[in-house]
């Protein structure tokens, strides 16, 4: 034996004893954040989770008026459009609102044509 010589257990001054439990500490420091904002994201997900149908009530009117179409498979006035979209989605739309917006989807040649006064179709089903 060497006199002086450091053996293998005492190869670790204090100070690495210190860095490695610091080391340590910020992990777990980390850990329990991360863990925590996973934990809050679960709270806010089951508070909000949607009610049987109330992720169809997200649907633009565009949207509901598509749907209500392309169930109906014909063309329909708009007067059974919003009827068929208060009574599938619960929703009641402003006519006017939803007569411009479909109208300016027929100028663009966009997912809508028309067939006679305020009556819509779908582009493919005509």
């Amino acid at each position: 034996m060497v006199f002086g010589a450091r053996s293998p257990v005492r190869d670790r001054d204090v100070w690495e004893v210190i860095m490695d439990d610091d080391v340590r500490t910020v992990v777990i420091d980390l850990l329990e954040a991360s863990f925590e904002a996973q934990l809050r994201a679960v709270r806010r997900l089951r508070q909000s989770s949607p009610v049987a149908g109330s992720a169809r009530k997200s649907l633009s009117q565009i949207d509901m008026a598509y749907d209500v179409l392309q169930r109906a498979g014909s063309p329909l006035h708009v007067s059974v459009i919003l009827e068929r979209i208060r009574s599938t989605f619960g929703v009641t739309l402003d006519r006017e609102s939803l007569v411009s917006s479909m109208t300016k989807k027929v100028t663009r040649g966009d997912r809508f044509t028309r067939t006679g006064k305020n009556t819509f179709a779908l582009l493919e089903t005509r």
